[in-house]
């Protein structure tokens, strides 16, 4: 554990300050030398006097600094401390010269000055009443951040969290605190339940009980959103929060009953059930469907498909169109709003092509869109045009609060008249909400996923709720084309999706099972499959065409283990690769990278010279470059160099092995998927499915067939409490 110490010194310089975030790299002066200090420190400047209690470490890329913890500041006391203090920039509105005028004038009062009469500003040339009240406005400002940093650490609360608490409360945050100490659990501050429990209890006063119900109900509705529910039962909400909140149902219950009367939480009975919701996911679900049964009533114009063009397409690519994927191209071009499903090898691909070609030949502007960037890059392949991240076609900015805004909207639509989504399956409700909302009133929505899939990793079932709603036109593909059935791959997937178990014992397809009973033995055999034996038999690159897939992180045969294991074989430390720790393990120069969140602001440039910025979740890449002068990594991905900075490296975790769950909407080459001791609860028929169908040209299965079986078995469907289907079916009928 790190030994906390003190450090006092002046700051000399300013490295580096994020104004969001309070996040501040600087040199301080401590008298004998400059130590380099990081930590939370907003609105620090040049000049002023800072004690730090904190603790000395060695950054693997910029060496020893002081990482400060708690913070406290003297400011300058003589006339010349106070110029150079305010010359720094320390005060929003004045520069150099408006700093030597007022220092001139009011000397070692000059802070004073500004704090309490800043009505005397205005005396001096240059300096309006209104600029004097702003300048004012801004040094107490400051005041009141370090003021809640003080007082508040006091009760285990960072100054990075101190930071987030003042930008949401304002002036009188501290007070607000102590009073109500369950605020703090604002999604938008991120303190948790549970210590703001802890906090609560060691206030010298006590706190109103119902001020911790209500926080308890809402942190028991907020956990849920990560196992994908929209929304809870009344009375199963009642119970885990009862049992949360150590309390009596009928206690938590007369409180939730308030929550509902004062529009804290939403309510809606369904099929006879009281349904419970937060209030942005109500009102998501419910502008979902009756958004779509607005499409339903007022569709865009009918464009005919004419059976000799049909013909014409199916002549030039060699294929024959079934009645149901000739019944989808019709829908597509008829309908406002398609759902097209089913799995590998039905056509969903040809199919969806033929409606493109038909609609450009129409004239239709039209957007190509999936969930994620490996997704999107997929789907351009396919498709043979551009096709964007929906956050991309939205054009997703980081508003305030650090929270995602999308530029287009009701209010300034996207120009297109025909949007179409690919891998539904992994889109969620908000999501879906924020595309609808950007959409004009008869754009055409034509929407592509397999239903079997695993669902979204955000809240909400919405390719599901879709197709059992009954209110928009859905098309199944279940004819399995005899190209297809030449694939042990795409024949075993369906008869997983059936309930069978896959055939094992074809030792001539793209389809192999490896027995092996230990986490250690499957480790192990991954490891030599991955490192050496599938690139001798197939001629397959380790880092660019093969992918281990787990149903876990955890564990031996999980992707942290797997991941160590196959990096000291592959890509072992070498005098010439640099390598930095990262995250509880170490990246080194050579290393295959994953993007595990959309970034949009990491840039990048192609091979061409074009440059721009984001990358997003799913790319994976190689580590090219480590440079600790510069404070960087350098990543390559496919046809683009990306270089990343400071917390943007976060966003990147090896990735020789991932979870099948980060695999969605990706395809790969060659997969080695491991099962060998998969926690229980992963193993389920869906998750097998999904991680089968990732694989191109040849999967490895390396489990038990035991094993193997209980997950064929295991048809536990992703259930997920939502609303949109309800709302759906009155929609359309209203």
């Amino acid at each position: 554990m790190e030994q906390s110490e003190l450090l006092k010194g002046t700051v000399e310089t300013i490295t580096y300050q994020n104004a969001d975030t309070g996040y501040c790299v600087l040199e301080l002066n401590n008298g004998y030398e400059q130590v380099t200090v990081v930590g939370t420190l907003p609105y620090v400047h040049v000049g002023e006097q800072l004690t730090l209690q904190g603790s000395y470490v060695v950054h693997p890329t910029y060496g020893p600094q002081f990482k400060a913890q708690v913070c406290e500041r003297s400011l300058p006391a003589s006339a010349a401390e106070i110029l150079r203090y305010l010359s720094s920039g320390a005060v929003k509105g004045v520069g150099p010269v408006t700093a030597a005028a007022i220092v001139e004038k009011f000397g070692e009062d000059t802070l004073k000055i500004l704090e309490n009469e800043p009505g005397r500003l205005a005396t001096i040339r240059g300096i309006s009443m209104q600029k004097a009240e702003k300048i004012s406005e801004e040094y107490k400002n400051q005041f009141g951040v370090r003021e809640a940093m003080l007082k508040l650490a006091s009760y285990g609360i960072t100054a990075a969290e101190a930071m987030r608490i003042y930008k949401k409360l304002g002036a009188g945050s501290v007070e607000q605190v102590l009073a109500n100490p369950y605020m703090l659990c604002d999604e938008h501050i991120g303190i948790g339940f549970l210590r703001a429990d802890e906090i609560a209890a060691a206030l010298p006063d006590s706190v109103e009980q119902r001020f911790r119900v209500q926080a308890g109900v809402i942190h028991v509705l907020r956990h849920n959103l990560g196992n994908g529910h929209t929304c809870l039962p009344a009375d199963k909400l009642c119970s885990v929060a009862a049992g949360l909140l150590r309390m009596q149902q009928a206690e938590v219950a007369g409180q939730m009953q308030q929550m509902l009367d004062t529009g804290t939480l939403a309510g809606v009975e369904l099929d006879g059930r009281q349904m419970i919701f937060l209030p942005y996911m109500y009102q998501s679900e419910r502008y979902c469907a009756n958004r779509i049964a607005l499409m339903r009533k007022a569709p865009p114009a009918e464009i005919p498909v004419h059976v000799s063009r049909l013909a014409q397409i199916e002549e030039q690519n060699g294929i024959i169109y079934d009645s149901f994927q000739k019944q989808a191209i019709a829908s597509a071009l008829s309908e406002g709003i398609l759902v097209l499903t089913g799995g590998p090898g039905t056509g969903k691909t040809t199919t969806l092509n033929a409606m493109i070609t038909l609609l450009s030949e129409a004239g239709a502007n039209i957007a190509l869109a999936a969930p994620t960037g490996r997704a999107a890059k997929r789907m351009s392949e396919l498709c043979g045009r551009e096709a964007k991240t929906i956050h991309r076609l939205l054009e997703v900015e980081w508003g305030e609060e650090e929270q995602q805004v999308f530029k287009r909207n009701e209010t300034n639509p996207l120009s297109q008249d025909v949007i179409v989504i690919d891998e539904l399956s992994m889109l969620d409700i908000r999501l879906f909400d924020a595309l609808l909302r950007a959409m004009t009133v008869h754009c055409r929505l034509i929407m592509v996923g397999d239903v079997d899939q695993l669902p979204s990793v955000g809240a909400g079932n919405v390719l599901h709720d879709l197709i059992d709603s009954g209110a928009v036109p859905v098309v199944r593909l279940e004819r399995v084309f005899r190209q297809a059935m030449q694939s042990r791959i795409i024949t075993n997937a369906h008869r997983i999706i059936a309930g069978q178990m896959p055939e094992l014992q074809d030792k001539n397809s793209d389809f192999f099972f490896m027995n092996r009973k230990t986490a250690a033995g499957a480790a192990a055999l991954a490891g030599d499959l991955f490192c050496q034996r599938l690139g001798k038999a197939y001629g397959f690159d380790p880092v660019r065409d093969i992918q281990i897939l787990c149903p876990s992180r955890k564990r031996q045969s999980g992707t942290m283990n797997l991941n160590n294991l196959i990096q000291q074989r592959i890509n072992p430390p070498a005098p010439e690769k640099a390598e930095m720790q990262h995250k509880g393990f170490v990246m080194r120069e050579g290393d295959k990278v994953m993007q595990v969140k959309n970034n949009y602001d990491v840039g990048w440039e192609k091979d061409d010279g074009t440059k721009g910025n984001g990358v997003f979740n799913g790319d994976i890449g190689t580590l090219v470059q480590i440079s600790r002068a510069a404070g960087t990594m350098t990543v390559r991905f496919d046809d683009k160099t990306a270089v990343y900075a400071g917390e943007q490296m976060e966003d990147l975790e090896l990735a020789y092995a991932v979870t099948v769950h980060k695999s969605q909407g990706s395809e790969f080459d060659c997969v080695i998927l491991v099962l060998t001791d998969a926690p229980p609860p992963l193993c389920y028929r869906n998750l097998l499915y999904t991680a089968v169908t990732r694989a191109k040209k040849l999967l490895v299965v390396i489990g038990t067939p035991y094993g193997l079986q209980r997950m064929v078995e295991n048809n536990k469907k992703t259930g997920r409490y939502t609303g949109f289907r309800h709302f759906l079916m009155q929609a359309v009928q209203e």
